[in-house]
């Protein structure tokens, strides 16, 4: 196998969306929403739709307004769901996003016959083409630097989601441990929510065109996951889940390229291999965890077989005393 500097701007790409996924991600998986991203990328369906029947126009910024505000709405008709109508969250988020994307795709057949959407591109995205289409130039002594579109792209949204966080981290923080805390020191936790929401949607839009759909879903959930099995602290979490968001992209894309090669078959998706990627690196955690791990919980079990009966002993008495 040989690494081209193609491949590294693949996985920069792959590497930018999943931190940037994977911050505002954490407080998904602390609120017990993990499902929510899943829900907005489905549910912009109608809003990339919207974008070009009122422009006629397959640009990128009318699409991206359109698709971001669906998104919002998503998050705030969910709370509406939940809360007006007493329905549990998980259900509230099944009814908004499946009528939504259904609306999205009622209106992507009535624009059918006017523009090429592939919905393969929104599933599996085309990261393997973003080295492609080049925005800036930059040259560094005697090497010509291609930065590609995506990495601009994600790597502003990485920078807007991560100063949002540095600047409302302790607000983010009482909202979504404690909301009747966070109310009480004058917080206003809805707004909170709303702001985490759209930081998820937007997150999501920017996302679609460079690697699709199966990333964004996967980087939302599973490098946050991971990291809260080996923590409780959230800033620690928040940097093991951008380190095992990079770890993905970089181990995602090997995977993708090499693997395959030693049974003679051609590279695959390197979507698909980054997302598979972050669920290895979650089921390392999962088994090898120092406080939640099984493996790890399985030896403490056994030690705790094995011990002499005089530590016992010497235990009660001490309780005793």
């Amino acid at each position: 196998m040989t690494w081209l500097p193609y491949d590294t701007w693949i996985v920069v790409v792959g590497a930018l969306c999943a931190m940037a996924c994977a911050l505002p991600g954490c407080f998904l998986v602390l609120r017990g929403m993990s499902m929510m991203g899943d829900a907005i990328s489905h549910a912009v369906l109608p809003g990339l739709a919207i974008g070009f029947l009122l422009t006629g126009s397959r640009a990128s910024l009318p699409m991206f307004i359109g698709a971001a505000l669906v998104g919002v709405l998503t998050a705030v008709f969910t709370q509406w769901v939940s809360q007006l109508g007493r329905v549990d969250r998980g259900a509230a988020m099944g009814i908004v996003f499946t009528t939504l994307f259904a609306l999205g795709l009622v209106l992507i057949v009535q624009a059918a016959d006017k523009v090429d959407l592939d919905p393969g591109c929104v599933l599996y995205g085309a990261i393997e083409l973003t080295p492609l289409d080049v925005l800036w130039e930059l040259r560094v002594g005697d090497m010509l630097l291609e930065v590609p579109r995506a990495a601009v792209v994600l790597g502003t949204v990485l920078v807007i989601n991560l100063s949002i966080l540095l600047l409302l981290y302790k607000e983010f923080n009482l909202s979504s441990f404690d909301p009747a805390l966070a109310r009480t020191c004058g917080i206003h936790a809805t707004w909170m929510h709303y702001l985490l929401m759209s930081m998820v949607a937007v997150t999501t839009v920017a996302s679609f065109e460079a690697v699709g759909s199966i990333i964004v879903i996967a980087m939302l959930v599973v490098p946050g996951a991971t990291a809260y099995l080996l923590t409780n602290r959230l800033s620690v979490m928040l940097f093991f889940s951008s380190i095992f968001a990079i770890l993905s992209a970089l181990f995602g894309h090997w995977g993708a390229i090499s693997v395959p090669q030693l049974f003679d078959f051609e590279s695959t998706s390197t979507s698909g291999g980054m997302a598979v990627a972050s669920g290895l690196i979650f089921t390392l955690a999962w088994l090898m965890s120092p406080h939640e791990g099984i493996l790890t919980r399985l030896f403490l079990k056994q030690s705790t077989k094995k011990s002499p009966p005089a530590a016992e002993n010497t235990k009660s008495l001490t309780l005793r005393g």
